[in-house]
């Protein structure tokens, strides 16, 4: 090694050690007689001295040193007279002996600092140098140990770490997949896994009873805050198994991880009913971090001849507690709020339970005090309390009130990052309609078993069918998802054929599954957690691409490297691709 020591690891107990270091320059600052250099490596910061009585040629190279210049330095540890306790080495500093410099570098197109006044676009393009940065450092470094303690749980619990195949067929079920050409098969593609889904079900006909990859997937679908085309699972799958099974193992990674990783002892994981999810919190990734859960209103405000109530499927509505004093510009914005075109509300009705207990809605024209009063008990509203409600078709308008009530969370601050609440949701449907293709589509995959006692509501009603599926929740975030597969080759085709697809189509598609089920297939299911997601809640932060070395904009593209770009004619040729439209 060039050094003997890093940047981050001298103190107090190393004084009048002969030490050699080597970093980047982070900063200078020449104080007359005295050139104090501010060095830095990945593991932290050490402050260098120069003094007049030093070689003269060997300070006034230093005093040329710019920021981000690479160097190394050889000299004794010695008491810093103005100590920086706030740094891990800030009771020293290295007294230069020898000054040599490695490698000039340009100024930075920002500043290389924990606040740095580069803008995402910039940052992304000078990735390199965005990586320099400790809270970008931090996150990988975070991330490092994450996959660490996941690698040492599942070994712990016997599982066996096997790569699956990144060139693999296309299927039409799912998001789109990236397809690559074959040079070697004209006209044919493969497709990068969005799952490696039949690799560990085929692993777990081979007998290799419990899998786990930590692996990239592809996904070509517009891009968001927690979406990239490519990202990484925590893939699992464990044979002779039912679902309390998986239910308790990948549990205790979870609360693993946050007890190793995060030092946060998590209590037992809740369990929540698909259909209660929906009910009480009109999603099935609920935020439980806050009550605020949804009461139906139905019983007790239609027939009093106020049409936007009396002609809604459903009315609901929830109660903000201690916002009784909203102003109208406060009632408006939130109006405003759920009027957008993303979450499509029509309108909000509210009633005040005022602090001297009198009861006020924005419909007194329709409902005296004595409905206001079983709307109160409903919600069980205190003086200082605001209910908010909504009207429309069930499903659309519990997807709207959810809406607000995450963004009442936010504005009373109840989101706290510092607070962790997972859970697991249980029995999804097994199957959604699908209005533009008029068909059926699998709620998770189309290699999810059904609930035993729902299999013969197939033929008759579908849309009822539950799954033995399951997701892991954590703040409203669906870190994991999972179910028990189907494991026989009858009920497999059953379920094709449900989806719409005919026997040669199941067959051209899947017939190697089907084909490997008739050789004995152990009962088997698994999970599969998105493992950026769960490092970005670890580290407090809203985007999976800061916890991702060289992610994608918003556009898909790699800035850095500048890709996707043209390939060349010559390769379009090799791959018997017309450039012709």
């Amino acid at each position: 090694m060039l050094r003997t020591h890093t940047c981050g690891e001298l103190t107090i107990a190393d004084l009048n050690k002969e030490v050699t270091l080597t970093g980047w320059v982070q900063k200078s600052r020449d104080l007359g007689g005295m050139t104090f250099i501010d060095m830095r490596d990945r593991y932290g910061m050490t402050q260098l001295t120069f003094n007049s009585d030093d070689d003269a040629e060997m300070r006034a190279q230093a005093r040329e040193l710019g920021r981000e210049f690479v160097i190394k330095v050889s000299g004794k540890v010695i008491e810093r007279s103005n100590k920086n306790l706030k740094m891990a080495t800030g009771e020293i500093e290295i007294k230069v002996s020898k000054l040599e410099l490695l490698n000039p570098a340009k100024l930075p197109p920002f500043l290389i600092e924990d606040e740095t006044d580069g803008g995402d676009d910039l940052r992304l393009k000078y990735r390199y140098l965005d990586l320099r940065r400790n809270p970008a450092r931090n996150n990988l470094v975070l991330r490092h140990k994450m996959a660490q303690e996941v690698r040492k749980y599942l070994d712990g619990m016997d599982f066996i770490e096997v790569e699956t195949p990144v060139l693999i067929k296309s299927t039409p079920e799912g998001a789109r997949d990236f397809v690559v050409p074959s040079r070697m098969n004209p006209g044919e593609f493969y497709a990068l896994p969005q799952s490696p889904q039949t690799f560990k079900q085929l692993l777990m006909v081979s007998g290799f009873d419990r899998y786990f990859q930590i692996v990239k997937c592809f996904r070509d679908e517009d891009l968001r805050a927690d979406r990239q085309p490519e990202f990484t699972q925590i893939d699992c799958e464990m044979a002779f198994i039912e679902q309390e099974d998986i239910l308790n193992v990948f549990e205790g990674l979870i609360r693993t991880l946050f007890k190793n990783v995060k030092g946060v002892d998590l209590a037992q994981v809740p369990r929540m009913q698909y259909t209660d999810a929906m009910r009480l919190y009109g999603s099935d990734k609920p935020d439980t971090r806050f009550d605020m859960k949804f009461v139906e209103l139905n019983q007790i405000v239609k027939g009093k001849d106020f049409p936007v109530f009396d002609q809604a499927e459903l009315v609901i509505g929830i109660n903000a507690k201690g916002c009784a004093e909203y102003t109208r510009k406060q009632l408006d914005e939130l109006t405003d709020f759920i009027k957008r075109p993303q979450i499509g509300g029509t309108g909000l009705i509210y009633m005040r339970h005022a602090a001297d207990g009198s009861l006020k809605s924005s419909v007194d024209k329709f409902y005296n005090e004595d409905d206001l009063k079983k709307w109160s008990e409903a919600f069980n509203s205190e003086p200082g309390d605001l209910i908010l409600i909504m009207a429309g078709q069930t499903d659309r308008v519990r997807k709207q009130l959810n809406e607000l009530r995450l963004e009442m969370g936010n504005r009373l601050g109840l989101r706290d990052k510092d607070k962790f609440a997972p859970l697991w949701v249980l029995d999804f449907p097994l199957l959604e309609w699908d209005e533009d293709s008029g068909r059926y589509h699998a709620m998770h995959h189309p290699f999810t078993s059904p609930k035993t006692e729902d299999i013969g509501m197939l033929d008759t009603n579908p849309g009822q069918v539950r799954a033995n599926a399951y997701d892991m929740v954590v703040n409203g975030i669906e870190i994991g998802g999972g179910s028990i597969r189907i494991h026989d080759r009858e009920l497999q085709s059953l379920m094709f054929k449900h989806l719409g697809f005919s026997v040669e189509e199941a067959q051209n598609q899947f017939g190697f599954l089907l084909d490997a089920f008739e050789y004995g297939a152990p009962p088997h299911g698994g999970i599969a957690f998105g493992f950026d997601r769960l490092v970005s809640i670890f580290a407090g932060l809203d985007s999976i691409r800061d916890v991702i070395a060289f992610p994608k904009n918003n556009s898909g593209r790699d800035v850095m490297i500048d890709s996707p770009s043209t390939i060349a004619d010559e390769q379009l040729k090799e791959l018997k691709i017309s450039t012709t439209v």
